[in-house]
């Protein structure tokens, strides 16, 4: 790993993600970015072989720069380095390219032999976001016509839009209604299907077959 991204807008978290990528590799070049425009443009100025990304930054969202690199620069290999744990901030980053995901809250030396892993193929991996995983994809409980016809019409095409990972303002302008007409449905529809998460939803919709 010679040439490493560090996307983050905290200046003490992105000493701390330095500080472990060079115990990791001790000749790896580290170039910093305080934010999506920064990292737009070192991207468009250098090949990098690892990226480390925080998903909340101030200028806009790190699944931003995972997504560009996934598609300028497949070889490079983009790691989340985050606060957030949650099932919407760990499946859009998966779903846009991420290949593995740490959690800031480790030791640097924990941080440091979880990079040196890759070498040997192995993935990133905070224990709290493989459990996560595990959980989310063992197999989902077969959708019942109840499911379905618990939900009105409306409910069900916002459902599809949801799963596909469409924003919620984004689904209010295809279905011309408000966002906040979208929230409200978004919460009926949990609550009918007993589900809390944007990805729970992808696996209910696409058993459902509305994607």
């Amino acid at each position: 790993m010679n040439q490493v991204l560090l996307v983050d807008d905290l200046p003490e978290a992105l000493a701390m993600l330095e500080a472990a990528v060079r115990q990791a590799f001790p000749v790896a070049q580290c170039h910093r970015a305080q934010g999506v425009r920064q990292a737009r443009s070192l991207i468009d100025q250098r090949r990098f072989d690892l990226a480390l990304v925080d998903l909340g930054l101030a200028d806009g969202r790190g699944v931003e720069v995972i997504t560009q690199l996934s598609q300028t620069q497949p070889a490079c290999a983009v790691v989340v380095a985050s606060i957030f744990d949650d099932d919407d901030n760990l499946f859009q980053a998966l779903q846009a390219g991420a290949q593995g995901y740490l959690l800031k809250d480790q030791s640097t030396d924990w941080l440091a032999r979880q990079l040196q892993g890759m070498a040997e193929g192995q993935l990133p991996l905070s224990p709290a976001v493989a459990r996560r995983l595990l959980r989310h994809f063992r197999q989902p409980p077969a959708a019942t016509g109840d499911d379905l016809a618990e939900l009105s019409p409306r409910e069900r095409e916002v459902l599809g839009l949801l799963a596909q990972g469409v924003h919620i303002a984004d689904i209010g302008k295809a279905l011309a209604i408000s966002r906040h007409t979208v929230g409200d449905h978004v919460k009926s529809i949990y609550r009918k299907l007993n589900i809390s998460s944007r990805a729970e939803a992808a696996l209910r919709a696409r058993s459902m077959g509305l994607i």
